[in-house]
């Protein structure tokens, strides 16, 4: 994270609630643990607020990750301020670098604004953010063993999912299965923006040498949130949408669904993986 960029901390990912338990025919009052879930307000000038249910945490990269899936930036130097002021964790601030009137029109052609709920709310998809991209290249072969492996290692890291059941998780990994990240969130599209914004800032954009694991199903928004980090292989421990196909199928991407416990679904571009196999 770029010194300049200001972070409020500590935060709660966890809080524990009263419940009663219906078990063996018996109802038991205990504490037991649960997500949070609170508003966090974006603040981008040139644009209207914009309000995001999330679990507090890495909420400066979730705006970046926002922005880039938005087409809005591309690099750290792209943020003259990004900022999460200490007595208002809850809000975000943030100015963009480049010319005001620019900025203004980028924005305005852009959806961001209704952006909080992956595409719920949107008057459009967005997809020009994604047009001037190339098709992503073959690349590098994916051993299909390795995939296999991945959800196991996915669990042992999912440390607030371990204490609530209740998140999403977004993981990066190399080819060779080493985990470089994992971010969570009770919004699936928030732990890929989480998980892209820390790429962006740690300087591992694109994304073409690596594996996107969802910890859920890979609907729309998710495969176009990898399209702008560029991402080659996605794998979902559930189910892909026929929209999420359909765009991995036309940006290069290796989409693999239902990846459990040795066995999966290649849905677009399986030569990265068959081309691995002996």
């Amino acid at each position: 994270m770029p010194a300049d960029f200001v972070s409020a901390t500590p935060v709660r990912r966890a809080v524990e609630v009263e419940v009663v338990s219906l078990k063996d025919h018996a109802l038991t009052a205990r504490r037991d643990r649960v997500a949070v879930e609170q508003a966090l307000e974006i603040r981008v000038a040139g644009a209207d607020p914009v309000i995001t249910m999330r679990t507090p945490g890495n909420d400066l990269e979730l705006a970046a990750g926002l922005l880039l899936s938005e087409g809005l930036v591309r690099n750290p130097a792209d943020f003259h301020t990004l900022t999460q002021l200490v007595d208002q964790p809850d809000i975000v601030q943030v100015v963009l670098s480049g010319e005001g009137g620019e900025q203004g029109r980028v924005l305005q052609r852009s959806s961001l604004s209704n952006s909080a709920c992956g595409v719920c709310g949107k008057s459009k998809l967005n997809l020009e953010s994604m047009s001037g991209l190339p098709r992503l290249s073959e690349g590098e072969p994916v051993s299909a063993e390795l995939l296999a492996a991945l959800p196991a290692r996915l669990r042992e890291h999912q440390a607030v999912f371990d204490r609530t059941g209740g998140l999403h998780a977004a993981a990066l990994f190399t080819l060779d299965g080493t985990l470089l990240a994992l971010r969570e969130d009770v919004g699936r599209h928030n732990a890929m923006d989480k998980l892209n914004g820390w790429a962006l800032f740690e300087g591992k954009l694109p994304l073409t040498d690596r594996i996107v694991v969802l910890s859920g199903r890979a609907s729309f928004e998710l495969i176009q949130k990898c399209v702008m980090s560029r991402a080659a292989v996605v794998c979902a421990i559930s189910a892909p949408s026929s929209y999420a196909v359909d765009l991995a199928e036309q940006t290069g991407i290796t989409l693999v669904g239902f990846l459990r416990e040795g066995r999966f679904n290649i849905y677009s571009h399986p030569e990265r993986i068959l081309s691995a196999v002996a």
